[in-house]
């Protein structure tokens, strides 16, 4: 048996914890000396601690961590309802780490306010382009919405164009179009000559008399830099704008986002 001190010392919590842990009815002492009220504890009972901090640092509340001990799950069992809660955990934060970047682009964008060159924007004519695409809906235009959307729709795009043999003959495409109750129709595209043979859209993209267009070096977390210059350009040059810019993957690196290249283009006109 071994005292509570002891007992927390190896187990790596405080003895403060163990008597909250006892108070709760979450861990018990297995005997406590009547005559001097100190609390005793076994090595089986290692394995119930051991289930309650693992919990307890997942996120669980005590009353659900109570809730969990007493159901007396099998070690496997635990060990599923873990990794779960786990991999709950890893999306949180990975989302949290989304957010920080968003963050962090915006406020470099705030503090580049009045200083944003719109001398890297070109009106070029696009022509018409075959293109072979996949389409799906994502929840806004937002690119927390939108990224995880374009990335499944290139990969199944590729994979099944690679499938039927088809080589693409072009740049890589995203274009957007609304959809319903705000909602927005996302498209990848690549353009294609000859016949297909896959299992994917083949259409033609129409032609951009007049576009505006624009090089965006880095991660497209930082596209509202490149998209804003843009947009500040549109405006100072007296043009309206139509519709969602086009974006042209011009250079990809899957290990280094940092080294993405894309144009970005946008129909304009001048009004009468």
């Amino acid at each position: 048996m071994f005292t509570i001190g002891d007992f927390a010392a190896f187990g790596q919590v405080s003895a403060r914890m163990l008597r909250h842990y006892d108070a709760l009815g979450l861990l018990r002492p297995a005997v406590v000396d009547e005559a001097t009220g100190y609390r005793y504890y076994s090595a089986d009972q290692f394995s119930r601690l051991n289930r309650i901090v693992a919990l307890k640092d997942l996120g669980f509340s005590l009353q659900q961590i109570g809730e969990i001990v007493e159901m007396k799950l099998s070690a496997e069992e635990l060990r599923g309802m873990l990794r779960l809660r786990q991999a709950q955990l890893e999306d949180e934060l990975a989302r949290s780490a989304a957010r920080l970047t968003s963050v962090e682009a915006r406020l470099r964008l705030i503090e580049r306010e009045g200083h944003m060159p719109t001398d890297d924007v070109v009106l070029k004519h696009i022509t018409p382009i075959r293109v072979a695409e996949l389409s799906a809906i994502a929840p806004s235009y937002d690119g927390d919405d939108v990224g995880p959307v374009i990335q499944a729709l290139f990969g199944q795009l590729f994979d099944r164009l690679g499938e039927a043999g088809v080589m693409p003959s072009g740049s890589p495409i995203a274009y957007y179009e609304d959809a319903s109750d705000d909602t927005i129709r996302v498209h990848g595209a690549v353009p294609v000559d000859g016949e297909i043979g896959a299992d994917v859209d083949a259409r033609e993209l129409p032609e951009l008399p007049q576009a505006a267009t624009i090089v965006h070096q880095g991660d497209m977390t930082e596209a509202d830099r490149s998209m804003q210059t843009l947009a500040r350009w549109i405006e100072d040059n007296g043009y309206r704008s139509h519709g969602y810019a086009r974006e042209v993957t011009l250079q990809f690196d899957p290990q280094n986002p940092k080294n993405w290249v894309h144009e970005f283009q946008i129909q304009v006109t001048k009004p009468d």
